[in-house]
């Protein structure tokens, strides 16, 4: 038995997966924010409950927020700060009396949809989640590529590609640098550009809901927003070549990106002929934690 754990910073959910690749259990609590020994206390609860249900125990695998430093041990680029600067995966494996195994939780996301979602069958995958901020995770033959620095597929905190002069030197980022792909393709940053071209404020989604109902500045937006996507992902398609591109997050909801993208990106691509597939998650928001359960293989 696997089970996967989803370290979020407003919920902790939970998965159990049997040998046969059949859902067993789940499990969601709240996150304990701004809590460490909380949010431990809460993650070894979780897993002993499921144990003592199902009456057996499993490998873990954790999806976090953020990445573990090689060089430290620590946690870094968490956006749930009170992980930042702990030694999360000592102070786990010490309190579950076993080995762990944590990944990025966009990683997470990219080996489940590698494993049995959108990419199943497919070389190269690189997965990509669009919604409050922007990440990604490469997976290459089911493997999480998580590179020399732990940062592999952090596309988002690259600089938009070919930017035009309305563009530069572009959104602010928490980073600390501008013009970073996530200023341009999250959500937040779809409705700051919908509403300084005259739109109401809106979400994301409200904003795609306007534009299938004919709203000419909602339909620009999205124009631009698949524009800018298309450009991003293509930059990805001549480094990787992945043989599919799946989008997972509150954006991937947007049906229009799976048409208009892949039309756009031809542009951007130093081929003849694009073959790489977009494909929407087929896990939806279920990816991460299944993921963080195949990180002991499939």
């Amino acid at each position: 038995m696997r089970i996967g754990i989803d370290l979020g910073g407003t919920k902790i959910e939970a998965v159990a997966i049997g040998d046969d690749g059949r859902e067993r259990l789940r499990r969601r609590i709240a996150a304990p924010r701004d809590d460490y020994r909380e949010t431990l206390a809460a993650v070894a609860g979780l897993v002993h409950d499921i144990e003592r249900e199902l009456g057996a125990r499993g490998s873990v695998g954790v999806g976090i927020p953020g990445t573990i430093s090689p060089a430290t041990g620590l946690i870094k680029n968490s956006n749930s700060t009170w992980l930042n600067g702990t030694r999360l995966a000592d102070d786990l494996s010490r309190l579950l009396d076993r080995p762990l195994r944590f990944e990025n939780d966009a990683n997470c996301f990219a080996l489940s949809e590698a494993t049995d979602g959108a990419g199943q069958g497919a070389a190269i995958v690189f997965g990509v989640i669009i919604g409050t901020g922007t990440g990604g995770g490469v997976v290459v033959h089911q493997r999480v590529v998580t590179g020399a620095n732990a940062i592999g597929g952090e596309w988002g905190h690259n600089p938009l590609p070919a930017p035009r002069d309305g563009e530069r030197p572009g959104p602010a980022c928490y980073c600390g640098r501008t013009g970073c792909i996530e200023t341009f393709l999250s959500g937040p940053a779809l409705a700051r550009d919908y509403a300084a071209a005259g739109g109401s404020e809106a979400t994301a989604l409200e904003i795609a809901r306007r534009a299938d109902a004919g709203e000419p500045t909602a339909i620009a937006a999205l124009e631009r927003y698949a524009e800018r996507l298309a450009r991003a992902l293509g930059s990805i398609i001549n480094v990787l070549d992945p043989d599919v591109i799946v989008l997972g997050g509150g954006l991937s909801n947007i049906n229009r990106l799976y048409e208009r993208v892949p039309e756009l990106w031809a542009s951007y691509v130093f081929s003849d002929k694009v073959a790489t597939r977009l494909a929407r998650a087929v896990h939806g928001d279920s990816s991460g934690v299944r993921g963080a359960a195949w990180l002991w293989g499939a």
